[in-house]
């Protein structure tokens, strides 16, 4: 007699499975993991998923059809956490078997995501006292850079932010710094007040003479123009620092 599709059959073994069952045993078994996963963050957030499974969530929309763990655990191995994950260069993430256009995407996605939580609001209220809010940003922005990035953020009167440029890109060790330029973009802009900001690649954020001997520069051409320098800030893997916290301006 015809059975329905509905209906259920003896497998190999001799045991009867339905649809659900036959259904269960063609699903890729990455599926079940994924939704594990999910739920596991759902309920704990990051902070109860290691580096690695994290990870493993982001590449989930760029590899939909395979297993992404070996893929996470691989580049937590190669570049040491997810966030130098995340801020890797695409030509190194391409060196890395299984990372594809569609996976790079994902990661940077992610990176400017996050710059653009941290940056969110800072425009709303004087920087001066919004220390860690800028310092996050600042991190996100340009802390794990490989390569010197210089950057301004110019304030108005109430040291609201009013823009934030990148005035020069340089090297591992050094970037060009324009003081004219600086200080006439700041009265373009009508600004009164500006800070100054790069990273280290070498991820040291300690000044270097360089780095003092430039910003006191600044520090003498904007002043007579009413443009002063409240601080120059220096970021990298390793941490921030201040020169105005360490009385070096």
């Amino acid at each position: 007699m015809d059975r329905g599709k509905g209906d259920e059959r003896p497998n190999q073994s001799g045991l009867f499975e339905g649809p659900s069952m036959a259904a269960s045993a063609t699903a890729p078994l990455h599926m079940g993991h994924r939704d594990r996963l999910r739920d596991r963050f759902r309920k704990g957030g990051a902070e109860a998923l290691p580096d690695y499974e994290l990870l493993e969530l982001v590449l989930f929309r760029a590899i939909p059809r395979r297993d992404t763990k070996d893929l996470a655990k691989r580049l937590i191995a190669r570049f040491g956490s997810f966030a130098e994950v995340v801020n890797a260069p695409e030509g190194r993430l391409k060196e890395v078997t299984g990372v594809g256009d569609a996976v790079v995407t994902e990661l940077k996605l992610v990176h400017a995501a996050a710059a653009r939580l941290t940056r969110t609001g800072l425009s709303q209220r004087p920087l001066l006292s919004s220390h860690p809010d800028v310092l996050a940003y600042l991190t996100v922005a340009q802390g794990y850079e490989q390569k010197e990035l210089f950057r301004v953020l110019f304030l108005d009167k109430k040291n609201r932010l009013i823009a934030d440029e990148v005035q020069g890109e340089g090297t591992v060790d050094h970037t060009p710094v324009y003081v004219r330029e600086v200080v006439k973009r700041a009265l373009e802009l009508s600004a009164t007040a500006i800070i100054l900001v790069h990273n280290h690649p070498s991820g040291d954020p300690t000044p270097s003479r360089a780095d003092i001997d430039t910003t006191k520069l600044v520090i003498d051409a904007g002043k007579p123009l009413g443009v002063t320098v409240h601080d120059h800030i220096i970021v990298g893997r390793a941490g921030h620092i201040s020169m105005r916290t360490m009385r070096l301006i």
